[in-house]
């Protein structure tokens, strides 16, 4: 267990000089938390980051879900360097590569046997959808609001802020509301069938009806980790496949463990046709993935040889690290640890709705929580958000801003006197602290 111990402030000196020697090389565009903050960490262990000024930060972050079974667990260690001192690079059979597989067919259902790797969540998405099209020998994707599924050209116009400023957006794809019960035009009892109503009027009167595939978030990370209606994902299934359309599920920010079952599909019932996985599955070392049927992976030109290989995909290297994390998954049985300790977040921090003039909101499956904030009504801006964030930070605890909301997705190995500490610095902020102008 580790509790935040703040001796210096944060960034410390130590910290700031570091930032400082990396600003005179490193490019701009990078995560705004990380330029925020000016902290330089030295080192993690399980849900605790360390500064180089020796403070000791509780991380609700990893990574953006991606320390799933915290930092530097000794069985991924010992993995990754028994891997690094045998075999790095290359596409070949691999011993790691053959467990990583057996593992992931232990955790899926039977029809989801075929899979493919690759070393980022962007590149998985594009496989995922040329797949689909290669399948259907149709065009189009259907996406939603709020959505995020990368930056790379042919994910951007599915990803919510990622098409100003680029150009025109790669053409072959439309956007329809996601089952947000904050934001939704059809937001009320009806939120789901309201939704899904106009997806399917919309394929009818906004599009050429060429749907390749729908893909869709269990639950939007970026959106402030926005959880839909129970149902919503096997309506959209069911949607898809009456338009002729593959159901692809983005499991990127829910995968392995995180709301609790392996992946969320298994909430609502809704097996996908294609499935999208990464972050969590490497506890930071750079592996993704596709599954799919059999008959699916055999799509031409996909399933060519060399048709959706990747140099990086699924090296050895990868796949011992991704072998490691699921096998600490399952024998620590993280995804109870994340039901039992998110839950009990979720039910403290949703009093926060009644004690704090910021909170609007706090919704949660496992752990993977959002909590939105506004002001008098209305949003928080980006400078008061950033203001929230290093109140925060200065007492010890990282968490991830977005839009208007703090995103709370901590490694899985949390502790219940972790969440309870966490949940107190929040409540401090939350409750007690002004943002803006009465400062």
């Amino acid at each position: 267990m580790s509790l935040p111990v703040v001796v210096s402030p944060i960034p410390g000196p130590r910290s700031l000089a570091m930032y400082e020697r990396e600003q005179e090389s490193i490019a701009p565009g990078l995560q705004s938390v990380t330029q925020w903050a000016r902290v330089c960490f030295s080192h993690g262990e399980g849900a605790a980051l360390y500064d180089l000024d020796g403070n000791t930060i509780l991380d609700f972050m990893a990574g953006i879900g991606v320390a799933s079974i915290g930092h530097a667990h000794p069985t991924w260690q010992a993995a990754v360097a028994t891997q690094a001192g045998k075999l790095a690079a290359g596409g070949f059979t691999s011993e790691s590569r053959v467990r990583l597989l057996e593992s992931l067919r232990g955790l899926l259902p039977p029809e989801l046997s075929r899979m493919q790797f690759y070393s980022g969540g962007a590149e998985a998405v594009e496989a995922a959808l040329r797949l689909a099209r290669c399948a259907t020998q149709k065009s189009m994707v259907l996406g939603f609001w709020g959505g995020y599924h990368g930056k790379t050209d042919g994910t951007r116009p599915l990803s919510e802020g990622e098409q100003v400023g680029y150009g025109l957006p790669t053409p072959g794809v439309v956007s329809v509301p996601y089952a947000d019960p904050r934001y939704s035009p059809f937001a009320g009892p009806d939120l789901v069938e309201r939704t899904i109503d106009f997806m399917r009027e919309h394929v009818l009167h906004g599009t050429n009806r060429d749907i390749a595939a729908v893909i869709v978030e269990p639950v939007q990370g970026r959106g402030g980790n926005v959880v839909p209606p129970p149902g919503f994902l096997h309506a959209v299934k069911e949607a898809a496949h009456e338009l002729g359309a593959l159901f692809i599920c983005d499991e990127m920010i829910t995968g392995f463990y995180r709301t609790g079952p392996a992946f969320a599909f298994m909430h609502d019932d809704a097996t996908p046709d294609i499935l999208i996985m990464g972050k969590g599955f490497g506890n930071g070392f750079p592996v993704s993935g596709v599954v799919t049927t059999e008959e699916i992976s055999r799509a031409e030109p996909w399933g060519k040889p060399s048709g959706n290989s990747s140099s990086y995909g699924g090296n050895a290297l990868a796949c011992a690290a991704g072998a490691a994390t699921i096998e600490v998954l399952r024998e620590e049985q993280l995804g109870a640890n994340a039901v039992e300790v998110g839950g009990r977040m979720l039910r403290r921090l949703r009093q926060l709705v009644e004690r704090s003039p910021l909170v609007a909101d706090v919704r949660g499956k496992g752990l993977l929580i959002g909590i939105e904030l506004n002001r008098e009504g209305r949003p928080l801006t980006r400078e008061e958000l950033k203001e929230i964030f290093l109140q925060l930070l200065s007492r010890g605890l990282l968490v991830m801003p977005s839009g208007s909301s703090l995103r709370i997705n901590p490694p899985l190995v949390l502790s219940n006197e972790e969440a309870d500490a966490g949940c107190e610095i929040l409540e401090e902020v939350l409750v007690g602290v002004r943002v803006g102008a009465e400062v």
